[in-house]
C-alpha cells in the first residue's frame, strides 16, 4: 500500500481503492474511501461525481444530489453528471414547477455552461493578446488595407475578450457562491417565520434544492423553484 511522508495511504491509492469497491458493488466501502479523499482537502468533479454514484447506490437521495451539483458546478459541460442529476432529482417526492425563466438568460447559461471557468480564463487571455497583436499591426502598418485588416480584428477580439471575460467571472462565482442547498431531512417544514411555533407554509422532503437568504439564530429564509419562500432550521439543508 503507498504511503504518503506522514504516513498515510495516498489519495492515489484511495482513489483507486475507492473504484475497485465500487466495481464490486461495495457501495458503502467507496462511499468512505470517497470521503477519505474528500477530507484531505481535495475536490474535483469526478471524485464529486463518483460519490453522487456511491450514495445513489443506497438509496441515499440527498447526498447523492447533493455532490451531482458539486460535481456539475466545476465541470458544467459534463452531460454525464448533468443527466445522473436530472434522473436523481425525478425521484425525490416534491415535484415543483420552475417560474419560467426569459429565454435569453437561459441561452446565456447554456452557452457560458459549454465551458468551465479555466477554460474561459484561458481563451480570454488568449483573445486579450490576438487584440494587442492586431492593434500593433494597424498602428505600424504601411499598407492601408493591411490597417484596416488589423483594426477590424482588433475591435472583433476586444468585443469576444469581454465576452468569454464576463462568462469567465459568471463560472467563477457559480463556483464559489453557496446560495443553493439541499434538503438533507426525510421530511421537514418549511415556517412563515423562524420560530418552530410559526405557521407551517408547506414540507419538503429530501433532495429537494433551495436557494438561501438570510440566516437568524439557526434558521435560514429559503426559496423554492416555484418562488415560495419560507424559513427552514439551518440542520436541515447542506449547502452545495
Amino acid at each position: 500500500m503507498q504511503l504518503t511522508a506522514a504516513g498515510q495511504v495516498s489519495e492515489q491509492t484511495l482513489w483507486e481503492q475507492a473504484n475497485a469497491a465500487y466495481n464490486s458493488a461495495e457501495y458503502a466501502q467507496a462511499q468512505s474511501l470517497y470521503e477519505a479523499i474528500a477530507a484531505k482537502g481535495l475536490q474535483s468533479a469526478p471524485l464529486y461525481y463518483n460519490m453522487a454514484n456511491a450514495y445513489f447506490k443506497q438509496d441515499d437521495l440527498a447526498h447523492a444530489i447533493l455532490y451531482y451539483h458539486r460535481a456539475l458546478r466545476l465541470a458544467p459541460a459534463d452531460e454525464d453528471i448533468r443527466h445522473n442529476l436530472e434522473y436523481a432529482q425525478q425521484s425525490t417526492k416534491d415535484i415543483i414547477d420552475e417560474i419560467p425563466e426569459f429565454f435569453l438568460t437561459t441561452w446565456m447559461r447554456s452557452l457560458r455552461d459549454v465551458m468551465g471557468g479555466s477554460a474561459w480564463t484561458s481563451l480570454s487571455l488568449l483573445l486579450l493578446v490576438a487584440s494587442l497583436s492586431m492593434a500593433i499591426v494597424y498602428l505600424l502598418a504601411q499598407r492601408l488595407s493591411v490597417r484596416k485588416v488589423g483594426f477590424y480584428l482588433m475591435a472583433v477580439c476586444g468585443i469576444l475578450f469581454i465576452v468569454t471575460t464576463a462568462f469567465a467571472m459568471s463560472a467563477r462565482r457559480v463556483v464559489m457562491q453557496q446560495s443553493e442547498a439541499v434538503v438533507m431531512s426525510s421530511s421537514v417544514s418549511i415556517k412563515s417565520s423562524p420560530d418552530r411555533s410559526s405557521t407551517e407554509l408547506f414540507v419538503l422532503h429530501e433532495g429537494t434544492t433551495v436557494e438561501t437568504g438570510d440566516e437568524v439564530d439557526g434558521w435560514i429564509e429559503i426559496r423554492i423553484a416555484d418562488g415560495r419562500k419560507g424559513w427552514i432550521e439551518e440542520k436541515r439543508i447542506e449547502r452545495i
